[in-house]
């Protein structure tokens, strides 16, 4: 099924397929793409933000590698198996430091370690300059306190974020930038909190599927979040009459 053009939908209709799709994805994650010990829940606070779906390590349960440095069931070792992106960027060598002076690092005594965030952008996200930075901080927030974050744009950018959520964060992280085609408007960008920080980044155009994107569990370990499969999941969930309008020709 092909990625739909949500402008065509008011913004209360995205938040309710917004809501469901995150549902799915929880369910498709805690189902066994993720290793064991690790559990994704939505809607929780970590470290002083609120993602849409957060990855947690359960007490006792260790790292997703073992000593050898064997990827556990469901996990893929890095070093053997690289992400399958269209594009990469290293952040500037200073980032982490930049990140470090506004951030206190909060831990939380339970054991159940926040490991990492999946955002979906919403139209709010994007309308004025303050919910562009709010974002953004959101996410420097998390990569300070090395949780991975995954951020998964299907809106054009604006002029507000003109290359787009991705390039708004990485505008504060790295010289290199990231140029949006303008066939391939839509931006899925995958985070590893390591120094420097990563970004494993895909394109997408209206009608074209959404790609499976790296989620990393630790700074050795991924796994491939189906993005694809549960967007369908909660599209079918959507009313027949928005359906057909998102379906109809531009």
């Amino acid at each position: 099924m092909p990625v739909h053009d949500w402008n065509k939908i008011d913004t209360a209709t995205f938040h309710d397929f917004h809501n469901s799709w995150i549902i799915h994805l929880k369910e498709t994650l805690n189902g066994g793409v993720l290793p064991a010990g690790y559990y994704a829940l939505s809607d929780q606070r970590s470290a002083g933000v609120i993602p849409d779906v957060l990855t947690l390590n359960s007490p006792g349960s260790g790292s997703s590698t073992d000593p050898a440095g064997v990827a556990g069931p469901g996990g893929i070792a890095v070093a053997e198996a690289p992400p399958r992106i269209a594009r990469k960027l290293v952040a500037d060598s200073d980032a982490v430091y930049r990140f470090r002076r506004r951030t206190l690092v909060i831990r939380h005594v339970s054991g159940n370690q926040v490991v990492s965030l999946l955002e979906i952008v919403s139209p709010i996200t994007k309308d004025r300059p303050s919910t562009v930075q709010d974002f953004v901080n959101k996410v420097e927030t998390a990569l300070a306190h090395v949780i991975h974050v995954v951020v998964v744009d299907l809106f054009r950018p604006g002029k507000h974020d003109p290359g787009g959520m991705a390039g708004a964060i990485w505008a504060n992280i790295g010289s290199e930038q990231d140029e949006v085609p303008g066939s391939q408007p839509l931006t899925l960008c995958s985070y590893r909190a390591v120094v420097p920080v990563e970004a494993y980044i895909e394109h997408v155009a209206f009608g074209e599927p959404l790609p499976d994107m790296p989620l990393f569990l630790d700074a050795d370990t991924y796994i491939n979040v189906p993005l694809e499969t549960t967007y369908q999941a909660a599209f079918r969930g959507m009313p027949g009459f928005i359906q057909q309008r998102l379906e109809a020709p531009a």
